[in-house]
């Protein structure tokens, strides 16, 4: 067993994005990319994700990977335990700004989903309020029955001007609502702001807001610095992976990614249906292994 734990000096942290990167274009984990992440998490190897995904699609994703360490979920706002089957490092959204991110969303025409943890930090609570556009509905559809979330539909409950223990605004809709409002989101300076477009529907804009300080970047470097991981790859393909890349030795793009993404990255592999991102692990962290040995 070569164990990154305890070989030699160096050791590495691979993080990847989800959707665009790791998933295929069936958007699950192929069962290629799940048989080689297994292996090399068993050998030692230190791999997790960083996504916009809830652990409620997360986990049934990466079930087959089998790998340990905490997965960074909502962009960086709370750290997944795949161990214990809880949140940890969770950044909630004080109730003052909550209820004015909320106010600046619905003025462009939003209707958010809201989402919420439960105080045992074991489950997330997503509200929503108002038409649903088609988008929404699918993503509805899609995670309905989910076992990590609830989904509360034009309950009473959802209408109050904050909601205890917010996590995230979630929103989609028209890209250029979506844009606008995250630039007076920005403005406002009280939230993190995250927007981009759906790669899966044309002409939709999706816009998530959490508190503060939020993204994938600065949580993966805390947790890499827990693991005692001196070395950072990190794969991805969208907008909101531009904060990962800032912090990684190696930012890695796929070769679908937007062209801004490509341009930040030191290296630019196959595409995301062609288990690119599993592979470059596998020949990354054997070829560290034998230069250790």
């Amino acid at each position: 067993m070569h164990d990154n734990n305890t070989i030699g000096q160096r050791r590495t942290l691979y993080v990847t994005d989800m959707d665009g990167t790791l998933l295929d274009l069936y958007s699950r984990v192929s069962p290629e990319s799940a048989s080689i992440i297994h292996r090399l998490s068993r050998e030692g190897a230190l791999i997790t994700v960083a996504t916009a995904r809830t652990p409620a699609t997360v986990v049934p994703l990466m079930r087959d990977c089998h790998t340990s360490v905490p997965y960074v979920t909502m962009t960086g706002a709370a750290l997944w335990n795949p161990v214990e089957e809880k949140y940890g490092e969770i950044a909630l959204m004080p109730d003052d700004t909550a209820a004015r991110v909320r106010e600046v969303i619905e003025s462009f025409g939003l209707h958010p989903f809201i989402y919420t943890i439960t105080p045992d930090n074991r489950l997330l609570a997503a509200y929503h309020n108002g038409p649903m556009n088609r988008a929404e509905r699918k993503f509805v559809e899609e995670r309905t029955g989910l076992a990590l979330k609830r989904f509360h539909l034009d309950n009473p409950g959802g209408m109050a001007p904050f909601l205890p223990r917010t996590i995230l605004y979630f929103a989609i809709g028209d890209a250029e609502a979506t844009s606008a409002a995250a630039e007076a989101l920005t403005r406002m300076g009280r939230c993190a702001v995250s927007s981009y477009m759906d790669n899966t529907v044309p002409g939709m804009g999706i816009l998530e807001v959490f508190a503060s300080g939020i993204d994938k970047g600065a949580v993966v470097k805390r947790l890499a610095s827990r693991l005692g991981a001196d070395r950072i790859v990190a794969f991805g393909d969208n907008l909101n992976d531009l904060p990962l890349f800032a912090v990684a030795d190696i930012p890695v793009a796929v070769e679908n990614a937007l062209p801004e993404v490509k341009a930040a990255a030191e290296v630019v592999i196959g595409t995301n249906d062609t288990d690119a991102v599993a592979r470059f692990i596998e020949s990354d962290f054997m070829t560290d292994c034998y230069a250790k040995n």
